[in-house]
């Protein structure tokens, strides 16, 4: 006896076909690591997405300015460490214009607690005419302490506030004469010394606005100097140059205000 069998038919539904749409779409979605991808205004990047953002390490290259940056990305803005170049209009040579941490798209000084420590927003930038910027920043601009290189060899080293020199820093010049004291909105100010080594002179006294008001002139160093005045500063010869000197300085110096 032969066994029972089903002869049940057995019906298939045909799957419904999806829309091209939906694979073009999965396919233009930008996350991890991606070949370089063009903009329509021709600005190029190449490195790492998370949810069509820029995000992790990548370059960068905008197509009108020819500047690149290369570094860490944070949701589609330059975050992190990273450097910016621009070329050479002559040579077409790349050139750092900044190596340093950026917060948001902008150069910066991390304020963060447990990266203050580490990081303390340092950062390099190069200028035209051959001088450079090392130190902190904040929102972009030269803020908290920093050392400045000039084209003429001259040297600034302090505190600064918005791009200028501002609070207490020092001045070396080419010839190796410096300036010691305060400053504001990029101009000596306050108390300071000014060495004269290659007189073998020091003034110490107030500024205002870049100008000497007031101070006294001594010989400092006068025998090791390699261009020393003819003669020596003479004594001074007032009943009470002391108090004449703390008068003048209690009307100029408004370093406390």
């Amino acid at each position: 006896m032969l066994p029972a069998t089903n002869n049940m038919p057995i019906v298939k539904y045909p799957r419904a076909a999806e829309p091209l749409w939906h694979e073009w779409d999965r396919k233009a979605q930008k996350c991890g690591l991606r070949h370089t991808v063009y903009a329509v205004n021709g600005d190029q990047y190449t490195g790492e997405w998370l949810d069509n953002l820029k995000h992790g390490k990548g370059t960068q290259v905008w197509k009108c300015t020819g500047a690149v940056y290369s570094g860490d990305w944070k949701f589609g803005k330059r975050d992190g460490y990273g450097s910016y170049s621009i070329p050479d209009p002559v040579t077409k040579e790349y050139k750092k214009v900044y190596t340093g941490w950026w917060k948001n798209d902008q150069k910066c000084r991390l304020l963060t607690s447990h990266l203050c420590a580490a990081l303390q927003g340092y950062g390099v930038t190069f200028y035209a005419g051959g001088k450079h910027y090392e130190g902190e920043w904040s929102g972009g601009l030269r803020s908290g302490w920093g050392r400045m290189y000039y084209r003429d060899g001259s040297i600034y080293e302090g505190q600064w506030l918005e791009n200028e020199p501002n609070g207490q820093g020092m001045l070396r010049l080419p010839n190796e004469n410096r300036y010691e004291g305060g400053w504001k909105g990029g101009k000596k100010h306050g108390p300071g010394k000014f060495f004269y080594l290659d007189k073998g002179q020091l003034f110490e006294g107030i500024w205002a606005a870049d100008i000497p008001k007031c101070g006294i002139l001594i010989d400092f160093g006068r025998d090791e100097a390699p261009a020393p005045t003819q003669y020596p500063i003479p004594k001074i010869e007032l009943a009470d140059p002391d108090g004449v000197l703390a008068e003048a300085q209690a009307m100029f110096d408004d370093s406390q205000n």
